[in-house]
């Protein structure tokens, strides 16, 4: 079978590999069908993820068929349509015990800590395989992850019917976030310098966009929300301004929330946290998340397709990151077809 794999930083390639063997009785065998090319991917590639090493399959983004099951298992069936959810944790330490195994202490993702899905093949505990309506397509199915992502930043900012929602970064996730905080019922603006993700970002039910190397985002806001600030100002870029700047945004009585992340310093002054009395929250991976993302996208009326703007072949994956590289304004979600 064939995999892309990041042997070490910078080093990208379609390999072969021997097709893994179904072994243990609650293990299922996988065909993969698609994988979604996401920035922490790109990271990997980068040599900038801490916690990667090499050299590693990735993918996590990754939707597929199954194609042999385990004596134990009893919840798939051969042909069923899948998502994998690519998160381990160890269902002993103290945030699993407080529900919260998206920060376990010993956390491992499929594509960063083990070998992911961007193979023909994977074998993989039923327990992490997720049935989906058969009438989904690859790519569709391949969004449901960063979706969870989207809902776990919703559910993290505490996200209300009625509240004022600023989304800084209109990339993949924060588009997810934005669906995310309609679905809610909430009022949604979000910033980016890409008009062509701005327009896409109204299409898919922004109340206003801003670009703010045309408008001032700080008057935008105030004005959008009549003087208050936003109830909740969800951060998808992660840089020391984003951060300055969506606390700078909120109203009293306001979430931030923090998705992008950055090692670089902010310059944060304390009287608005204590003030506003001000929750200030990360964000990280999901918490039981895909089981509502999965009825979402199984129902007709949540429709996301088009977020995905690219699909490549297996073979050309070099060219589909040489894309993400060059990140062209129309470029949103980056599709690789696995067959």
């Amino acid at each position: 079978m064939k995999a892309i794999q990041v042997k070490e930083p910078g080093e990208l390639n379609v390999v072969d590999l021997n097709e893994p063997e179904l072994m243990n009785p609650q293990d299922v065998k996988i065909r993969m069908k698609a994988m979604g090319i996401c920035g922490s991917d790109m990271h990997i590639f980068h040599g900038e993820n801490p916690f990667a090493t090499y050299p590693r399959i990735i993918g996590h983004e990754i939707a597929g068929e199954v194609m042999e099951i385990g004596d134990s298992v009893s919840t798939l069936s051969l042909g069923d349509k899948v998502v994998i959810e690519p998160m381990v944790s160890c269902g002993e330490c103290y945030a699993c015990k407080q529900a919260r195994p998206n920060v376990c202490e010993n956390v491992e993702v499929y594509g960063v800590h083990r070998d992911g899905g961007g193979s023909q093949v994977i074998v993989i505990p039923a327990s992490q395989v997720h049935r989906v309506d058969q009438s989904l397509d690859w790519s569709e199915i391949a969004l449901i992850e960063p979706f969870t992502i989207g809902a776990q930043s919703i559910s993290r900012g505490n996200v209300q019917e009625g509240d004022t929602v600023f989304i800084i970064g209109a990339g993949p996730i924060g588009l997810c976030c934005l669906k995310m905080a309609k679905k809610a019922g909430a009022k949604v603006a979000i910033s980016d310098f890409n008009e062509e993700r701005l327009e896409f970002a109204k299409n898919w039910g922004a109340d206003m966009v801003i670009n703010p190397a045309s408008a001032d985002i700080t008057e935008r806001v105030l004005t959008w929300t009549d003087g208050t600030g936003a109830n909740v100002v969800i951060d998808a870029v992660g840089n020391p301004k984003t951060v300055e700047q969506a606390i700078s945004l909120t109203s009293v009585a306001a979430r931030v929330v923090l998705l992008g992340f950055s090692n670089e310093l902010s310059e944060i002054a304390q009287v608005d946290i204590t003030k506003k009395e001000l929750t200030i929250c990360g964000s990280r991976l999901q918490t039981h998340q895909f089981s509502k993302i999965i009825n979402l996208f199984n129902s007709s009326e949540f429709s996301v397709r088009d977020l995905v703007s690219h699909q490549y072949e297996l073979s050309q994956a070099k060219e589909a990151f040489q894309l993400m590289e060059e990140a062209p304004p129309e470029v949103r979600k980056v599709i690789i077809k696995m067959e």
